[in-house]
């Protein structure tokens, strides 16, 4: 089980908090995320991605909740959550929600939960890339929105080494 509870706080005029985050689980593993974003001031952004591939009998929480005071007009808040569900008996429990308080706001949230899409599978394997790999690649394109955003590249490359290790592990 791994928990993560993030709390930022938009206390300053112009303030930007970017969070991006990427679970895979197996076996029957639990990653429960939960993130507070308090927008506090005026002209502030927040951008909050999370993407999960799950397998076997695992689960995954999201608990993602962005607050925007009266104060806090001209916030530009998105948040996401988006799950790739690799076996019939993972399952996910996805709760973005916005609690908003201004009235010039840019504000969205969104969250799904989807298998792998068999017409690219599909795709790929007509052009002579077989099914696993097909698969891994795109899991990899699934993941890939949160890993390029590791601007340093040695800990881009450590990150993307243990995910490629935990993807053939999860796929056998």
């Amino acid at each position: 089980m791994s928990r993560h509870n993030l709390h930022a706080r938009l206390a300053g005029e112009q303030v930007e908090t970017l969070m991006y985050g990427l679970y895979l689980t197996q076996h029957e593993q639990l990653a429960d995320t939960h993130s507070a974003i308090f927008h506090d001031q005026p002209n502030c952004n927040s951008w909050e991605v999370y993407k999960g591939v799950l397998a076997d009998k695992s689960r995954a929480v999201f608990n993602g909740k962005v607050f925007v005071e009266p104060i806090a007009q001209k916030t530009d808040a998105k948040q996401t959550n988006r799950n790739l569900l690799l076996s019939d008996q993972a399952k996910v429990d996805t709760k973005p929600q916005l609690e908003i308080f201004a009235d010039d706001v840019k504000c969205t949230h969104g969250a799904t939960v989807g298998r792998l899409n068999e017409q690219q599978r599909y795709y790929l394997q007509t052009r002579g890339i077989g099914g696993r790999t097909a698969q891994e690649l795109l899991i990899w394109a699934f993941a890939a929105e949160v890993l390029t955003e590791v601007t340093i590249p040695a800990v881009r490359n450590g990150i993307e080494r243990i995910v490629r290790d935990r993807l053939e592990e999860m796929l056998g």
